[in-house]
């Protein structure tokens, strides 16, 4: 069974879906991919321990406060492929930021190649499961391009300003 559980941030309505008490997935309100491959119906549950941790690590999250990944279970659903690349973005610190190619060039020493494509890296990390707390955020262009969140850029750009992140160098095509 899966469950649903509503938060409401300062960047919008989120979306948080439990199995056996551990995080698949959330999504922020009208984000690409919304739900993902989910097709189970989702029954609403705020009981579940999973939705009152992830709740309370949200609001430390928001309140400019650095809760650690590993308070919450998280279980996103994803290729191996995927399921790596997500765990790369767990490893970038609170309020940095690191590019697609890093990213890639860190899949190509994992799976022991020579090169990884960069867009396949970016297909990964535009299908996180998990917003925010798998923090693909934090991934900008080679060139400093504030590009590719699902979420949106402009609640990208937020979410780095409330990291304190060093917005220097990073834009937004207008």
């Amino acid at each position: 069974m899966l469950y649903k559980s509503y938060y409401k941030s300062p960047i919008g309505n989120i979306l948080l879906v439990g199995k056996n008490n551990k995080l698949i997935g959330l999504w922020i309100e009208d984000q690409k991919y919304y739900l993902g491959n989910l097709k189970e119906e989702l029954q609403e549950n705020n009981t579940e321990e999973i939705f009152i941790k992830t709740k309370k690590w949200l609001d430390k999250y928001f309140a400019g406060d650095k809760p650690k990944i590993s308070e919450l279970e998280l279980e996103p659903i994803g290729s191996e492929f995927r399921r790596n690349v997500w765990e790369l973005l767990c490893k970038i610190p609170y309020g940095k930021v690191t590019t697609y190619k890093n990213i890639a060039e860190n899949m190509a020493k994992i799976m022991n190649i020579e090169k990884m494509s960069a867009q396949a890296v970016g297909g990964a990390v535009g299908h996180n499961p998990i917003s925010i707390i798998i923090p693909c955020h934090r991934v900008v262009g080679i060139n400093g391009s504030l590009t590719g969140y699902a979420g949106g850029v402009d609640k990208k750009i937020k979410l780095l300003e409330l990291e304190n992140a060093d917005m220097r160098g990073l834009y937004t095509k207008i």
